[in-house]
């Protein structure tokens, strides 16, 4: 998908999760299951870290690369530049109602929290048959 992947070495989710400063505006190839797809236009997906309970964003530029729903639980190897949204909690909130109504799931705004948001911008993908 998109530009392919080139780079050998793989950036652990969670270095980048943990220390997200570190690895800002750098390319990284980063492997796991795919978690979620946009069932809209295919432009992200979520991939599972290697430590339980974290996942990150993978987002693409609509229709250069359309993951398809059936790369939900299958590994999924992406190249791409690790970004901050700068994100108010307004903001956050309006995104995260998106998701929601995406999926049909019910969504609670008092849950959200003033957090950073780090996510990929996707170049190229690889996902496993």
């Amino acid at each position: 998908y998109g530009k392919g992947v080139h780079l050998q070495d793989i950036t652990a989710v969670s270095a980048i999760l943990e220390d997200p400063d570190a690895y800002i505006g750098k390319t990284v190839r980063i492997e796991g299951i795919i978690l979620e797809v946009c069932a809209k236009r295919g432009c992200w997906v979520y991939i599972a870290s290697d430590k339980q309970g974290q996942k990150i964003q993978v987002k693409v530029t609509d229709g250069e690369i359309v993951f398809p729903m059936s790369a939900a639980g299958r590994n999924g190897v992406v190249e791409g530049i690790v970004e901050e949204l700068n994100i108010s909690k307004e903001q956050m909130i309006q995104y995260l109602k998106h998701l929601a109504e995406e999926k049909g799931q019910p969504f609670d705004p008092s849950t959200v929290k003033d957090e950073r948001m780090i996510r990929i911008v996707g170049i190229g993908a690889e996902i496993e048959e």
